[in-house]
């Protein structure tokens, strides 16, 4: 993988250039962030979770036809993804009252939101992410207002299919963090699922104990994050050879 020409590194993957035009190799790795790479650790084993979580869930999506950029995994760390020109904006679906929403409005964290809302985030490190309008994104050539059409679709669509799925294993699904790009075929463009959907941009509370089962452990200096994606990707069916074992934090124990 060393010869290959990196394309761009984030925070938790590096995409490589892929074996055929219109491709790339996303590869995850062990990285632990938060807010904006200022908490930074490595947590071994993380990157093979998110691998292969992430996986399970585009495929799931692709099922029911949720156009994403996802082809195959190639191995324990990495994935062929299809190449697509990224929306610069964070999308992120709110079910429950949590983290800075919570925070924001004063709501107790844990209170069922009345709906689903949708929330737009601008992709910039520099910047924190601000929060941004639909006249922000329109106004600066971010997206047009179709596309924004289009993004908040297959979030909320999104939403519905990975609620459910997670309701059925026993989690609560209180947020996630998606990205949408564009797919140009043949001249023609569309609007796909892109990046990754994990327990690193998801909240998943056990629903009988609220156990956190998500990045949360590591923001809060909580502990048993790899444990938690382990007990994740357990409950989704998923089997994934032994990630090494995180190298600090206690253990989660989990609910009988």
């Amino acid at each position: 993988m060393n010869r290959r020409r990196k394309v761009y590194e984030g925070k938790a993957k590096i995409l490589y250039e892929g074996p055929e035009p219109g491709t790339l190799i996303q590869h995850f790795k062990d990285d632990a962030t938060a807010f904006n790479n200022k908490k930074h650790d490595k947590i071994e084993g993380k990157g093979v979770l998110n691998n292969r979580i992430s996986e399970y869930l585009f495929q799931k999506l692709g099922e029911i036809g949720v156009p994403t950029h996802f082809i195959k995994r190639l191995n324990m760390r990495e994935q062929l993804i299809r190449e697509v020109e990224i929306i610069p904006l964070e999308v992120v679906v709110r079910n429950v009252a949590a983290g800075s929403l919570a925070t924001r409005l004063g709501i107790d964290e844990g209170t069922a939101l009345p709906r689903s809302i949708v929330e737009f985030y601008y992709k910039n490190d520099q910047l924190g992410d601000p929060m941004v309008t639909e006249e922000h994104i329109t106004a600066f050539g971010w997206a047009t207002p179709q596309e924004i059409d289009d993004v908040m679709s297959l979030a909320l669509r999104v939403n519905d299919f990975l609620s459910g799925l997670f309701l059925g294993v026993g989690i609560r699904l209180v947020d996630f963090k998606c990205e949408f790009g564009r797919l140009w075929e043949n001249e023609q463009m569309r609007i796909v699922l892109a990046d990754e959907i994990s327990p690193d941009c998801c909240r998943l509370w056990d629903i009988e104990t609220q156990n956190k089962l998500d990045k949360d452990r590591f923001r809060r200096d909580m502990g048993g994050l790899v444990e938690a994606y382990q007990e994740v990707a357990r409950r989704l069916g998923l089997h994934v050879d032994n990630p090494p074992r995180a190298r600090t934090g206690p253990v989660l124990v989990r609910s009988k």
